[in-house]
């Protein structure tokens, strides 16, 4: 008998009616789902109903949490202002807030990529920075000039960390498309991976058995270490 795949939830992202459809739809690069399956894993798209973010929650055994061309609300973390660079999506925040608040209470294993990881650290009782270029002198290129399945620039990995056992180096070139990044990632959660202009890349809180997020977008697996990263959360969706 075949073992049962861990189902590990994606979030979508959602667009405005135009492009694909004169209707509002969602969407999902396909590596996203590409990276989960090659792991192991079952991947299944988790639509904007916040309202059925615990039955959604009681059908799944990870969540992975995705990136996108917008931004968290500033008013979430504390900041009475907000950077003329932020784009809201209140619909997409609201169910993944109520997804990642969720599942942490389950103590559920929680990758959040990229916005993921933004979010993630909000929840945790952390902080962003709104734009990196006006808040980070002699900043790397963030939102890299090439091709986003190449690499952008080098992290450092913080030995000691969750993410230093998954992916067994000091260092992964991995690619980059921000303009904000994580300030602080709250009280209990830790830094595990750094850019060389000091700017976050991962973070994870200790806490919980799985709670990790990255700056970067390991679905490309740019870097071996990014398919350890996707082997290590479908493995802790299946124990």
């Amino acid at each position: 008998m075949n073992k049962r795949k861990p189902v590990i939830g994606v979030t979508l992202d959602a667009e405005p009616p135009g492009g694909y459809s004169e209707f509002p739809w969602y969407a999902l690069r396909a590596n996203y789902a590409d990276a989960i399956a090659g792991a192991g894993g079952l991947p299944l798209a988790l639509p904007h109903l916040p309202a059925l973010a615990a039955d959604y929650l009681d059908r799944i055994d990870a969540l992975v949490v995705t990136g996108g061309a917008f931004d968290v609300d500033p008013a979430l973390y504390g900041d009475r202002t907000r950077h003329d660079s932020v784009v809201l999506k209140q619909g997409r925040t609201e169910t993944e807030l109520a997804l990642v608040r969720g599942a942490l209470a389950r103590n559920l294993p929680v990758l959040g990529i990229c916005g993921g990881q933004q979010l993630l650290a909000v929840v945790l009782g952390g902080s962003l920075i709104q734009h990196i270029p006006d808040t980070v002198p002699d900043a790397l290129a963030h939102e890299q000039p090439n091709p986003r399945d190449e690499a952008g620039h080098a992290v450092d990995i913080i030995p000691g960390t969750l993410l230093h056992r998954i992916v067994g180096v000091s260092e992964m070139q991995v690619n980059s498309s921000h303009h904000q990044a994580v300030r602080s990632p709250g009280l209990r959660a830790v830094v595990d991976a750094v850019a060389e202009d000091g700017v976050i890349e991962g973070i994870e809180d200790p806490g919980f058995r799985f709670c990790l997020g990255v700056q970067w977008h390991p679905e490309f697996l740019i870097d071996p270490g990014d398919a350890r990263i996707f082997a290590a959360l479908v493995a802790a969706a299946g124990g």
